[in-house]
């Protein structure tokens, strides 16, 4: 199955954690990290705090969509992950944003990810390495870049 995890820190080093969060994938078991897009800066959306770095991390994976989830949420738990307040700032945020073509809608997971087709960092970073990709009950991602033009998106180096 191919997934896409979006990844966004805005405490600590943030580029390390992604580096780091990046190289954890890369290990689970059953899962190959198959692409990763370059790094962006991005103003935070309902959150304070600052600027968060984002990449989205493309997956073969045979882990079910929510054996995937508990090893993203144990990532970020080894990332010091802490949950104060809804759009805390955060040390490492990971999201599976789609699961193959699944629609998911459980009490812990929704995907596609809820927000993936209103949010610049996460729709730039998955156009660069899955420009073709059609987004379950969607549509095709190109075609959501123009809704997101005004938000602010600086590529960084990794």
């Amino acid at each position: 199955m191919t997934a896409y995890v979006g990844l966004g820190a805005n405490l600590g080093d943030v580029r390390a954690a992604l580096r780091s969060a990046l190289s954890a994938l890369a290990v689970l078991e059953r899962t190959e990290l198959q692409a990763s897009s370059p790094f962006y800066r991005t103003e935070p959306v309902n959150a304070g705090g600052p600027d968060f770095t984002n990449a989205v991390a493309q997956l073969a994976t045979r882990l079910d969509a929510h054996a995937l989830l508990g090893e993203l949420q144990r990532i970020e738990n080894e990332h010091g992950r802490e949950r104060p307040y809804v759009n805390a700032p955060r040390s490492l945020d990971l999201d599976l944003l789609l699961y193959g073509d699944a629609l998911i809608a459980s009490p812990t997971l929704q995907v596609p990810h809820p927000r993936l087709h209103e949010r610049a960092f996460v729709l730039k970073p998955l156009a660069d390495i899955a420009p073709g990709l059609v987004i379950p009950g969607r549509g095709p991602l190109i075609a959501m870049l123009s809704g997101i033009k005004d938000q602010r998106i600086e590529r960084i180096e990794a």
